[in-house]
């Protein structure tokens, strides 16, 4: 089985963006009892920053902190609820769990409303899906018990996730477990269904960027993944093509490309074309046709850049908040 490489550094804003765009998915994904409990269709984001003492006490960030009516009607009115997300990347559990009571009391005390807690674990499996606790003791005296709802990635079937139906299970499929032996297999299967989900071009792009960002490719399997695309259009398959959005094709004739050229990393240039390409569609669509400096710009970003344009995109109102 791979293993899970270094967390980059830009995960805690990718995955924010990810779980917000995708919040109802990420539910059902995971947690479908609970999902069906909310009404997924109004969600509010609330400010994530606790100051529990202002102006001098100690700060609280939360990573994501939804506010969303519940489905079952416990009480004479619908319960409101907060379901506070938090995107852990440590290699060790007990890192996160001291900080969840204080987030659970900050939130419950500035809101008034009930918590459902839920931490996703990059790097940490533990049952892949479950519930965890958190206790503090007076000697044997349980004083306090703070139980939240969890999602370790590395324990989960990645393949599974990727044959099923929801595009953000696919996406995150990269961060769990794949069998090495078939990994260009399922890598491609991924990008295929990711860009024929018909979705619109953010959310292509938040996805494959996801699969591809944490998805390990060492050399072998990087020449399994071209020679298969080399299949493909050897044998004149149309179909595949027919059925990619721009992403793909890019990233197809990017590797025809950086191979023609000598370049030995011709995938890695497949994907940069693509990027740039749905990201170029997107701004001509929010801002209107890009000019030569913007462009020239554009495309002299280094990867890590074009990701992060790419994050920031959704919510900018200009060009000059992109550096372009």
């Amino acid at each position: 089985m791979t293993t899970v490489f270094q967390i980059p550094e830009d995960h805690d804003q990718r995955f924010k963006v990810l779980i917000r765009e995708f919040f109802g998915d990420f539910l059902r994904l995971f947690f479908v009892d609970w999902a069906a409990r909310f009404d997924l269709d109004a969600v509010e984001w609330l400010d994530t920053e606790l100051l529990p003492d202002p102006p001098d006490g100690s700060r609280h960030k939360a990573d994501l902190v939804a506010k969303l009516k519940t489905l079952e009607a416990v009480e004479p009115d619908h319960w409101i609820a907060l379901v506070h997300i938090e995107v852990e990347s440590a290699e060790q559990s007990t890192l996160i769990k001291p900080r969840l009571p204080s987030y659970y009391l900050h939130l419950r005390e500035r809101y008034g409303y009930p918590v459902l807690p839920i931490v996703l674990y990059l790097q940490v499996g533990l049952d892949g899906i479950g519930v965890d606790s958190v206790v503090e003791k007076f000697w044997e005296l349980e004083t306090l018990k703070l139980q939240y709802l969890y999602v370790g990635l590395p324990r989960l079937d990645g393949e599974s996730y990727i044959h099923g139906e929801n595009w953000l299970g696919v996406a995150l499929a990269s961060l769990m477990k794949l069998p090495e032996e078939r990994i260009a297999e399922l890598g491609l299967l991924a990008f295929q269904k990711l860009n024929s989900a018909g979705l619109n071009e953010q959310r292509t792009f938040l996805l494959n960027d996801c699969f591809d960002t944490y998805l390990e490719i060492d050399d072998k399997l990087r020449k399994a993944i071209v020679g298969r695309i080399q299949f493909h259009r050897q044998k004149g398959d149309t179909t595949m093509r027919q059925n990619k959005s721009m992403f793909a094709i890019m990233r197809e004739e990017g590797i025809a490309e950086g191979r023609e050229e000598g370049r030995e990393d011709g995938l890695a240039e497949g994907l940069r074309l693509g990027r740039l390409e749905l990201i170029e569609a997107q701004l001509d669509s929010k801002f209107g046709t890009l000019a030569e400096a913007s462009l020239k710009t554009l495309r002299s970003l280094t990867d890590a850049e074009i990701r992060n344009l790419g994050l920031k995109l959704a919510e900018a109102e200009s060009l000059a908040e992109l550096g372009l």
